[in-house]
């Protein structure tokens, strides 16, 4: 069965290489055809680049609308003491009996009173005892220093799930050297009596058939996990795993939050908990390309989670030990195992699966390098293995002609993830050249043409993109407000730049987040595969 989920190293099948293609040929034909339109048809590259233009302008206005609504909700959900919320799940009954007719706005409190009169009416171990259940949190790093691990354990530390029910391990790299023994031997001696148990788990280094990527490490640290579970008598099924980067902050209420859905789910096994992931920590440092790309990132994380039936998983996320021993844990065999392991786990409960939204935040850090050239190119490596997801169209799409590998998956379900998760890449690279230059293309491309519809296309495209501004406005202001407090080393006149350097989203949009897609694609349609991750420099500044 876990030879089943696995991706392919080395040859690929005919079938597979096909779908690695795709989604790179997609995106370069979309650009092609307007040049191709506007030699021959100019009134139809006309057409097609007005309706690329308009599907930019709705998707602007929805994006500004998500954005404001997704901050909105999740600043309710963030109030709400879900410390309280689990301890009322422990007695159901006496909390139904003193909550149900409150009038109240705190979020999800009818869903609350709901689901404690379900619970209280429930046969015995239907639902489990919140004080039964651990949460183990899996931090890995390669060669991180204690000025960035520090902070992160600290802010599980300091969440407000009891420490005595976390497991916390800290899986590192052997090839991270001297310097990362020394950071977990620290790291064991300052925090040993913290939590229920601290397991040091360091990965070896040239382990056959794995890539030197962050999903072998996690999976070796989820197995020295496992062995301290069974030794222990604890059940697998009653332990939630967080995986984190050595950068992630957990807010306070995180924990019980997930915890929370963990016991009011009746598929608690067949999910997977997913946060936003805001990288703000260090924003104020970074330099303003790097501040837009990553408020744009925290957006995507904020809106994705308005819209569950396409959420995927993504950096940080929960999901029970039981299932991960199931499914072998994450893919040891790609540099994008967080959102690889939406994939692997739909397919290892043929289809019954879905991430559910945790709507508080993971602070994560911006890139930052030591300097500004190493800054910018760290961001961009950072980007194209983000992108390198398009690897997944490969791995979904031979299983729409293969049975055995959809593993039960109806079809009908199967076909509308797959369209998505290809349009979404294709989109992601092609959208931004089309949308800056694509308006003078018909004109240039046929001369000779004389169509009003040709000519003033460049106009047309102006004033669409105008509107879009409007968008952007919205998402100017939600950003303002996404910020954390401006450390007293800055002048106020720093906040003016946190307005100002959204001049430069063009820019951005085509050297980052186009040519990133296109690099990783180009890279997929040749058969030059990335299997070695990355990783990104965050510099603390200090």
């Amino acid at each position: 069965m876990k030879k089943e989920l696995e991706l392919p190293l080395g040859k690929r099948t005919g079938l597979y290489r096909f779908f690695e293609i795709l989604p790179g040929a997609l995106s370069y034909f979309a650009v092609i055809l307007l040049f191709l339109l506007s030699y021959f048809t100019p009134i139809l590259a006309a057409i097609y680049l007005l309706l690329i233009i308009s599907a930019t302008l709705v998707k602007a206005i929805a994006v500004a609308f998500r954005t404001w609504q997704g901050f909105e909700t999740m600043k309710k959900a963030e109030r709400v003491d879900w410390r309280k919320r689990v301890e009322d799940l422990a007695t159901p009954h006496e909390a139904y009996e003193r909550v149900r007719g409150t009038r109240s706005e705190a979020y999800g409190i009818e869903e609350h009173i709901k689901n404690l009169k379900r619970i209280s009416v429930a046969e015995k171990g239907k639902y489990p005892n919140p004080e039964k259940v651990y949460h183990a949190i899996i931090m890995v790093a390669y060669n991180e220093g204690l000025e960035t691990l520090i902070p992160s354990i600290e802010a599980i530390r300091e969440a407000d799930f009891p420490n005595e029910r976390i497991i916390f391990v800290f899986g590192y790299e052997a090839r991270g050297g001297e310097e990362m023994r020394k950071n977990a031997e620290e790291i064991k001696k300052k925090y040993k009596e913290t939590f229920s148990k601290l397991i040091i788990a360091e990965h070896p280094d040239g382990v056959k058939g794995e890539i030197k990527g962050k999903g072998p490490n996690l999976c070796f640290a989820a197995e020295k996990l496992s062995e301290y579970v069974r030794k222990k008598g604890i059940k697998s099924e009653n332990v939630i795993v967080t995986s984190l980067d050595s950068d992630n902050r957990v807010s306070k209420g995180y924990l019980d939050y997930v915890l929370y859905e963990f016991i009011t789910r009746e598929n608690r096994q067949k999910v997977s908990y997913q946060p936003i992931s805001l990288f703000t920590n260090n924003i104020w440092d970074a330099p303003a390309p790097m501040r837009v790309i990553a408020m744009s990132n925290s957006f995507y994380n904020v809106i994705s989670t308005m819209r569950p039936h396409n959420l995927r998983n993504f950096a940080s996320h929960s999901q029970p030990l039981e299932a991960l021993e199931g499914m072998g844990y994450w893919s040891k065999r790609t540099i994008v195992e967080d959102g690889h392991q939406y994939w692997r786990s739909l397919f290892y409960f043929r289809g019954d699966y879905e991430v559910i939204p945790i709507r508080v935040p993971i602070y994560q850090d911006a890139v930052i390098g030591e300097t500004l050239l190493e800054t910018l190119k760290a961001q961009f490596i950072q980007l194209r293995r983000w992108d390198y997801g398009a690897s997944d169209v490969a791995y979904v799409g031979v299983r729409l002609f293969d049975k055995k590998k959809r593993r039960g998956v109806p079809l009908v379900e199967l076909v509308p993830k797959f369209i998505r998760l290809l349009d979404g890449h294709v989109t992601l690279a092609m959208m931004s050249p089309i949308v800056a230059f694509g308006g003078w293309v018909p004109a240039i491309m046929n001369l000779t043409a004389r169509g009003m519809a040709v000519f003033n296309l460049p106009r047309v495209v102006s004033v669409v993109q105008t509107i879009a501004v409007i968008g952007l406005f919205v998402t100017i202001l939600t950003s303002l407000r996404l910020l954390p407090e401006r450390p007293k080393k800055y002048k106020k006149v720093k906040g003016v730049m946190m307005v100002l350097q959204w001049i430069l989203m063009p820019v951005i949009a085509l050297v980052y987040t186009s040519l990133a897609a296109y690099y990783s694609q180009t890279r997929l349609m040749i058969g030059k595969y990335m299997e070695k991750f990355d990783v990104t420099r965050k510099v603390v500044k200090k």
